[in-house]
Order: structure tokens, then C-alpha cells, then sequence
């Protein structure tokens, strides 16, 4: 699962991230990462469910770290789309690459709402939805 986590300045400074994976044991992806003395805000994907998810979120926030799951990010029109792989090198994340039979392909996952393979479509084929905006 992928969430946003947002982080006041009163607990910006404490090791919160650490902590959540010592006592979970979860190996907790940071995906994007945005932190100053003033806030911070970070992308993760936390690979689990169930128990152990509910254990990190639960822990997160106890600490004071607003939660914010981040669900679909991105949509391609298939219409507009060209597959011309304009947005695909200036991803971050390799979110967006050509398959095989070179159509662009999109990795849900990866993907951290940054907006960059919005900007550089050259077609209007890419959108980030409501609510996801990095």
C-alpha cells in the first residue's frame, strides 16, 4: 500500500519512520520525500495488509503523523495516447515505461503523483486524479 505522510513541525525532528519499522519489522519503501526543520511529507509503500498494516498506520499516528492513502494516481487515455514515451525519462520512478510491444505501460505502484509525465505529454493523454496531486 502506498501513503502519504504528513508531518507537523512538532514531530518532523523525531525518528518516527525508524521507529514504525523496528517495531514492526516492515522494510518501508520511501518513494518521494519532501522534509525541512518546518514539515515533512513522504511518499511510502509499506508492503503488507492486514495486522501489520493497520500496526504501522496505528503507530504513525499515535506519533502524531497524519495518514493519507494514496489509491489510483494516474490516468492514461488510451484515445490520446500515442505511446511516444515523451513522458517516460523524466519519471522519478520509472513509473511509466514501453512494453514489449511498445505500448506504454504504468506501474500503479511506482507512481508518485508528481505530476512530471503530466507536463511533459505532449498529447494531454495523462492526468493525475483528485486528491493525489504530490
Amino acid at each position: 500500500m502506498r501513503v502519504r505522510l504528513i508531518y507537523s513541525p512538532d514531530v518532523v525532528e523525531k525518528p518516527i519512520l525508524a521507529e514504525v519499522i523496528s517495531k514492526t519489522g516492515l522494510l518501508i519503501n520511501i518513494l518521494e520525500a519532501k522534509v525541512n526543520a518546518q514539515k515533512g511529507e513522504l511518499v511510502v509503500s509499506i508492503p503488507s495488509s492486514g495486522e501489520k498494516l493497520e500496526e504501522a498506520i496505528a503507530i504513525f499516528r499515535r506519533a502524531g503523523v497524519k495518514v493519507e492513502e494514496i489509491k489510483e494516481t494516474l490516468k492514461i487515455d488510451r484515445e490520446k495516447c500515442t505511446s511516444c514515451g515523451a513522458c517516460i525519462s523524466p519519471c522519478p520512478t520509472q513509473a511509466l515505461q514501453l512494453g514489449s510491444d511498445w505500448t506504454l505501460k504504468y506501474e500503479e505502484e511506482k507512481c508518485v503523483a508528481c505530476g512530471t509525465c503530466v507536463n511533459a505529454c505532449p498529447f494531454g493523454a495523462l492526468t493525475l486524479l483528485e486528491g493525489s496531486e504530490g
